[in-house]
């Protein structure tokens, strides 16, 4: 394709594709690190619904795969970096557009933060010291800075780090899980199935194990990240939707066998249910692995999530010089700037970096803002989705049919309605309020999080009017689709 800045295609030439399908496929998964994921959900998920949490897991992954295949067939006829915004403006529009994508890169920064910030318990465990404000500013910083640095040297070096964290993630996720199942297990399989007495304070366990879908709610996003860096890998238009596919896959395995892993290994279940034992999986490898296996669990962990924070990191740089492509942000001239010799859009991923340093900042002064902020940021990604998944619907009733390598047929029409009713299902799960005894902003926090970038978003794009300053190409999926049925 042509090199061009005004029409929304691909610059060719100035990314470098060195992103095979594996390191494209790693990419994604180390985003949606399970390792990260359920080390962070294990005890919380355990206190709401007891053993039976876990099956949520594959509830909302097999939902997400819904969207996963619509967001294959947009990218696999739009292989465009950046992802959301422009899968969204050729879908819809630039305003809609606009609004989408500033939702998913505000999601995408609270995201790098939190990830940046849960990390620091790692490191100090690893390195011994005991963690303060401070120390844990530091170490959040440094595991951005270290990320940066990696992206920084381009694509080649994104895809080997990406790799090595896939590695870690299955050595430290499937290896130790299927080492607890086999070796260390104490507890019948029957558990996994067991609600262990816990019910909802209006005494249903329905209640409370719909409460627990935040276990998997929290868990499966990332896989788009494998189409935020469309322009650098090898034949997108194939590959980018097997990549997303197997990221789901691998992730809803890799996640099944760590959880049933640590549940049927933990010696006090009951601890760890009525919230006795608040941090329970150093005890439960403690226990199994011994003093050096767990600190070969935080070596392995360490990577992954230095793997999780460079994904995210190019995830949203990407996202940030397609949005300045377009001349959609302040300064854009200066952000959509290519790396001449490593191929990456450096000027954007200054911004990815500074952005989360800032807030990990906003972090060290209100401590209390971190579990607030991340909140958000997953209604956040999942209205962002469900704006792609609607406007590809909305392309269907116009007759649009998908015409990249990769689609789904017949069979698009169903897929997209359910991913549609599954985004808007896992959203209604996501908004509900908190415990009454919450103060209001905590009890509603989601909501109002929501509300506020929505609303910023929407003054800026009247005041500034941001769509308004290029002729790049949008709601043009049939006529672009026609093109290319036409030159095959």
């Amino acid at each position: 394709m042509k090199n061009n800045d005004h029409t929304g295609e691909v610059h060719e030439g100035l990314f470098h594709r060195n992103i095979g399908l594996v390191s494209n496929f790693s990419l994604g998964f180390t985003y949606l690190s399970p390792l990260t994921g359920i080390y962070s959900l294990f005890a919380f998920a355990l206190a709401l619904a007891g053993p039976a949490s876990m099956w949520w897991i594959l509830i909302i992954a097999g939902g997400q795969m819904l969207v996963a295949l619509i967001f294959g067939e947009v990218a696999s006829q739009y292989p465009i970096t950046g992802g959301l915004y422009p899968w969204t403006r050729r879908l819809w529009g630039r305003r809609y557009a606009w609004l989408a994508a500033w939702i998913y890169l505000c999601a995408i920064v609270v995201t790098v933060t939190s990830v940046a910030q849960y990390s620091t318990t790692f490191i100090a465990s690893f390195l011994g010291y005991e963690q303060s404000p401070v120390r844990d500013l530091l170490a959040a910083v440094g595991m951005l800075l270290l990320a940066f640095a990696f992206n920084l040297s381009g694509t080649k070096t994104l895809a080997r780090v990406a790799t090595i964290g896939f590695w870690a993630e299955i050595i430290g996720v499937v290896g130790l899980g299927i080492y607890l199942l086999l070796f260390e297990r104490i507890h019948s399989f029957s558990v996994l199935f067991d609600s262990m007495g816990v019910v909802a304070a209006n005494g249903s366990y329905f209640t409370a194990f719909m409460g627990a879908a935040l276990l998997g709610l929290w868990m499966f996003f990332g896989f788009e990240a494998c189409g935020n860096v469309a322009e650098e890998v090898q034949n997108p238009s194939r590959e980018i939707p097997k990549a997303m596919i197997l990221s789901i896959v691998s992730g809803a395995v890799s996640a099944i066998v760590s959880f049933a892993g640590y549940l049927l290994a933990a010696p006090d279940l009951p601890g760890i249910i009525n919230g006795t034992i608040s941090d329970p999986i150093p005890r439960i490898l403690n226990g199994a692995l011994g003093e050096w296996g767990g600190k070969l669990f935080l070596v392995v962990a360490l990577a992954a999530f230095i793997s999780c924070v460079l994904s995210l990191q190019a995830a949203l740089s990407r996202l940030v010089f397609s949005f300045a492509r377009d001349e959609m942000l302040p300064g854009s001239g200066w952000l959509k700037k290519i790396h001449p010799t490593h191929a990456v859009p450096n000027n954007a991923m200054i911004a990815s970096c500074v952005l989360p340093i800032m807030m990990c900042l906003i972090v060290f002064y209100l401590p209390e803002s971190l579990n607030r902020i991340t909140a958000f940021a997953v209604i956040g990604i999942y209205l962002s989705f469900s704006m792609v998944v609607l406007a590809a619907l909305r392309q269907r009733l116009k007759g649009w049919k998908p015409a990249g390598q990769w689609s789904l047929g017949a069979f698009g029409w169903s897929v997209n309605i359910a991913a549609l009713a599954f985004q808007v299902w896992g959203m209604y799960l996501l908004a509900q309020p908190g415990g009454e005894e919450l103060p209001f902003l905590d009890r509603w926090i989601v909501l109002v999080g929501l509300a506020t970038v929505l609303i910023v978003g929407m003054v800026y794009m009247v005041i500034a009017k941001p769509y308004g300053r290029s002729d790049a190409p949008e709601d043009d999926a049939i006529a672009y689709a026609r093109q290319l049925q036409t030159a095959r």
